[in-house]
């Protein structure tokens, strides 16, 4: 283990209420908007809801978008993870503003009250969790992530098609809820208080250090190491029934999290390696277990890695204050 300390530069003074309170993001009264619901849906939910109009779909497995051609979703719209973030000036793969989300999310003939459904296949739940949770911090309301994803749905002979749909344009306007994202001051200025627990879901060698494919490597001091996997049915000993796109059911999360010391009282902040994992254990910790204090940090190790903040190398360490 290697860790290089704190000094009175890497941490604020002052309450975390205080600091929550300043550093939240400023947005004006126009473009505010109340967090919305993020729940999984069945193969059969999402096959009525698709048919009847209930839900718009996005279908936001990666490019090429070969898999949409050959089969999709009834009236799915394919809008890639990949359309959703990029270079910010300074760091790759951020998420775009939010002008510019609603600008795609528009085009792709979501209106901002639009109940929206979207899915991907396999490990790319994680793109389906990240467009998830994008939406929830654009202000739409309700949203919903395919349970098992493709793969699932086709399994229990729900309907699919390789017809493009018609649609018309959205309309949707700039939105952005604020509290749900962290910044890197913020995240440092909680680094080690007692009711705040990181959790960082990327593979163990990252995770540990071992890993070289950042400039400098390892974790945020004091995080632990809940692979993102862990929360799936990726790794189930029946062949049958392992899919990284279904989710444990509730009670086996429950105690999954509860058994590493992240309870319902504590601040969660997850932190990967570009957001795109924290947000699965995000939409289980907030949306589908219900803990009250969960923030994503966007940035994650692609941001952290670029500084000369503290890193921990090796196995999970726990601070003391």
């Amino acid at each position: 283990m290697n860790v290089f300390p704190f000094s009175s530069r890497h941490l604020l003074g002052g309450g975390s209420a205080l600091v929550l309170s300043v550093l939240l993001p400023l947005v004006s009264a126009s473009q505010a908007a109340k967090a919305g619901q993020i729940s999984l849906v069945s193969p059969e939910q999402a096959a009525a809801g698709a048919s009847s109009g209930q839900w718009k779909v996005l279908d936001v497995r990666p490019v090429p978008p070969l898999d949409y051609f050959s089969g999709h979703l009834p009236k799915a719209v394919h809008l890639s993870e990949q359309a959703f973030r990029g270079p910010n000036g300074k760091l790759p793969v951020q998420i775009w503003p939010a002008a510019d989300l609603a600008n795609l999310l528009s085009k792709a003939g979501i209106s901002n009250t639009d109940k929206v459904l979207v899915y991907s296949d396999a490990n790319n739940v994680l793109g389906a969790s990240l467009v998830a949770y994008i939406l929830e911090k654009s202000g739409v309301p309700t949203i919903g992530i395919l349970d098992g994803g493709f793969s699932g749905y086709k399994a229990q002979g729900q309907p699919v098609t390789k017809v493009f749909p018609s649609y018309k344009p959205g309309v949707f306007n700039p939105k952005t809820v604020p509290g749900l994202a962290i910044s890197l001051k913020e995240v440092l200025s909680l680094v080690g208080k007692p009711d705040v627990v990181i959790v960082d879901p990327r593979p163990k060698a990252l995770f540990e250090g071992t890993d070289q494919t950042f400039i400098r490597n390892g974790h945020i001091p004091g995080a632990i190491n809940i692979t993102w996997q862990s929360v799936t049915e990726a790794n189930n000993t029946d062949e049958a029934l392992k899919n990284p796109h279904k989710l444990k059911s509730i009670e086996a999360l429950r105690q999954l999290f509860v058994s590493r010391g992240v309870t319902p009282d504590k601040t969660v902040i997850i932190s990967c390696t570009t957001g795109r994992e924290a947000s699965l254990q995000y939409v289980v910790l907030k949306h589908l277990l219900g803990y009250p204090k969960v923030r994503l940090y966007e940035g994650s190790w692609t941001e952290y890695s670029a500084t000369d903040n503290p890193v921990q190398t090796g196995p999970e360490t726990s601070l003391k204050n």
